[in-house]
């Protein structure tokens, strides 16, 4: 019988901490042949499928990023807001604000603002499809995504700009570079509680609606011992923040992904109701959140392996989301029912705004492709690193004119 040191042992070992490291590279693809799991620098990553829809699940871990600024002994507005946060709750504490926050990113609220999703939509496609080509991420993801979270909050739309640009600043902390750009990260967090404050002022002055923001908002009103001012202002925050970067990436990805399956687009132009189902196999095949953390609450065992307490599980969705042993046909195929991605996480921190998230990515890619024929590479894309929340800085496309 292995013990579970040997187990250890035996396993692969992955440098996730070299720069050039790719999560969907051959290297990985060969660790998960061999082995469910895989060492790394930072602890343990979970290759396969059914091991990661299991670990996301177990009581035994919790949310793994939650200390990130303590390893980086960073301080000030964005190490407090991490970790006050959803994302870095536990237990009751977040049952209670995923409760509250909950009717704010409803299918109903989808539903809402899907004539508002396909109007940006076509705007920003208008600008740009006379001349054959664009940048698709500076003239469509990026300030698609960006104006979605402003009708969220009710901002005005040229705010787009100037939000994408503090998310970006924000998104600095996440990186190997944090305590160096501390001062930078903290200066766009403020300005981000700036613009909540603005849009939660600028509402109450207006009347609550019906939309989003006016759920929170409601919620907060009812009992601020439930969701306080403060908890309020970070949801919002969570929102802006989440929202822009995550959907600018996926959306691009998704281009990317056709680019390289032009029989896909075109089956996407001519049957716009499979747009839906085209984000579930993009955010499975090329999804942004490339691995979730988690870190082990007490000593156990999984499947042969002691996990001792402590220990950071790396949890990786592109390996799982394409592993053999669940996915008989795993390329890239629009028409296909598949078990659920990890794109969006799973278990007790499933994404919050998921809903929105497919709402938005389904308008956009069902428009993009019926306007946008014979979608072609115009250029060199510049990609971000292959690993953590990946996506692309540019890619040029060209097209048919005038559609």
């Amino acid at each position: 019988m292995t013990s579970p040191m040997d187990l250890l042992e035996a396993a692969p070992f992955l440098d996730v901490a070299d720069p050039s490291f790719s999560i969907r590279s051959p290297e990985v693809m060969e660790a998960r042949e061999k082995s469910w799991f895989a060492r790394t620098p930072y602890g343990i990553a979970v290759l396969r499928y059914d091991e990661m829809n299991k670990l996301l699940r177990d009581q035994r871990v919790r949310q793994g990023s939650y200390a990130w600024p303590k390893h980086n002994n960073a301080t000030g507005s964005f190490a407090d807001w991490w970790m006050r946060m959803l994302l870095s709750r536990e237990g009751a504490d977040h049952s209670r604000l995923r409760r509250l926050a909950n009717p704010a990113f409803s299918p109903k609220l989808v539903k809402m603002m899907t004539p508002r999703f396909q109007e940006m939509a076509n705007a920003l496609i208008d600008q740009f499809i006379d001349a054959g080509q664009c940048e698709f991420v500076s003239q469509f993801s990026e300030p698609y995504a960006a104006q979605v979270i402003c009708s969220l909050l009710g901002l005005p739309l040229e705010a787009w700009s100037e939000l994408v640009e503090l998310a970006t600043d924000m998104g600095q902390a996440l990186g190997v570079t944090y305590k160096q750009d501390e001062a930078r990260v903290n200066a766009a967090t403020d300005k981000l509680f700036g613009y909540a404050h603005q849009a939660v002022a600028t509402l109450k002055a207006a009347g609550l609606g019906e939309d989003f923001l006016s759920s929170l908002i409601r919620a907060n009103e009812a009992d601020k011992n439930a969701l306080s001012d403060e908890e309020l202002y970070d949801m919002i925050v969570l929102a802006i923040f989440g929202g822009i970067d995550t959907t600018r990436n996926q959306i691009s990805l998704a281009m990317e992904t056709f680019l390289a399956h032009p029989e896909q687009w075109r089956l996407l132009g001519e049957q716009p109701e499979l747009a839906r189902n085209a984000v579930e196999e993009v955010m499975r095949i090329r999804p942004t959140v490339t691995w979730v953390t988690r870190e082990a609450l007490e000593d156990f065992e999984f499947q042969g392996l002691l996990i001792r307490k402590g220990t950071t599980l790396h949890l990786f969705s592109h390996s799982a989301g394409t592993d053999p042993r669940v996915f008989d046909n795993p390329g890239f195929d629009i028409t296909a029912k598949r078990q659920p991605h990890f794109g969006f996480g799973a278990g007790a921190h499933h994404c919050i705004g998921h809903f929105i998230a497919r709402g938005d990515m389904t308008e956009a890619l069902a428009l993009l492709a019926q306007r946008l024929k014979n979608v072609r590479l115009a250029g060199t894309p510049d990609y971000l690193p292959d690993s953590g929340n990946t996506g692309l800085n540019r890619l040029p496309i060209a097209f048919d004119a005038g559609r």
